[in-house]
């Protein structure tokens, strides 16, 4: 069993910072050409794919608002005028977070995180499918709020429980074509959607709930996406992979 991704091609959708950053570079690494997918901020996307070409690897970068209705197919389209007929893996790890109790939860706040957690996967894989195909890696992210109550987010872990539930129908839809679909469910990571994490408090509250104590960085959960995509798990679909450092056991 083998994680070399040598002559595979790969799409990572919130690709500029923090996790999907994290996952472009290991993909990268592991030897697949990426597209780098950002939102808005060209300059850290651009980053990225400097990194990746300075280190030998092939990397594109596009753009698209995957809040908007045709976000996904916008993306889709760009990346099949890049690809040609066949993608092999996409990481769909663009999401956002919204803390705030149920009573000050507005329609708005709700509808958007739906629209990017939930939506833009949900059409991305379908725009995608005639790039997909036999030996294909889907990757979902999914989160430790969908099976645990972790401060006030009821609506963003009902966004990502239904992550999890799409995984299944997914898996069990797509299986025939030979496209295994997956998800990872992180716990507390340090990154720019999650400052809680670098406060005192924080940190104290993640350690707290952890058997291992220390804050997951993003690399910690690169290597997952990396392995979910790569031929080591050829007999795994259907199910979501918690990279949590063993949070709420």
């Amino acid at each position: 069993m083998t994680t070399n991704l040598q002559g595979k091609t790969a799409l990572v959708t919130g690709a500029s910072r923090g996790i999907g950053r994290a996952i472009a570079l290991a993909l990268a690494a592991a030897g697949a050409r990426v597209i780098v997918h950002f939102g808005s901020d060209e300059k850290a996307a651009n980053f990225v794919v400097e990194a990746i070409r300075a280190s030998g690897g092939s990397a594109d970068k596009v753009a698209a608002d995957l809040s908007a209705p045709n976000g996904p197919h916008e993306l889709a389209r760009q990346v099949r005028g890049l690809i040609g007929e066949r993608l092999d893996i996409l990481v769909a790890n663009a999401g956002i977070s919204k803390a705030s109790s149920i009573a000050e939860t507005t329609v708005e706040d709700f509808d958007r995180l739906f629209a990017v957690n939930v939506r833009a996967p949900y059409f991305l894989v379908q725009k995608l499918l005639p790039v997909l195909g036999e030996g294909s890696s889907v990757v979902l992210l999914s989160s430790l709020a969908a099976r645990a109550s972790v401060g006030n987010l009821s609506a963003y872990a009902a966004s990502k429980g239904a992550i999890d539930t799409l995984v299944k129908h997914f898996a069990a839809a797509l299986g025939e074509r030979g496209i295994r679909v997956n998800a990872i469910a992180p716990g507390v990571v340090e990154t720019d959607m999650s400052n809680f994490a670098k406060t005192d408090t924080g940190r104290e509250f993640t350690l707290g709930m952890q058997a291992l104590k220390r804050v997951a960085q993003p690399d910690d959960i690169a290597g997952a996406a990396v392995f979910l995509a790569s031929d080591a798990a050829r007999w795994v679909t259907g199910d979501t992979l918690r990279v949590d450092g063993g949070s709420r056991l």
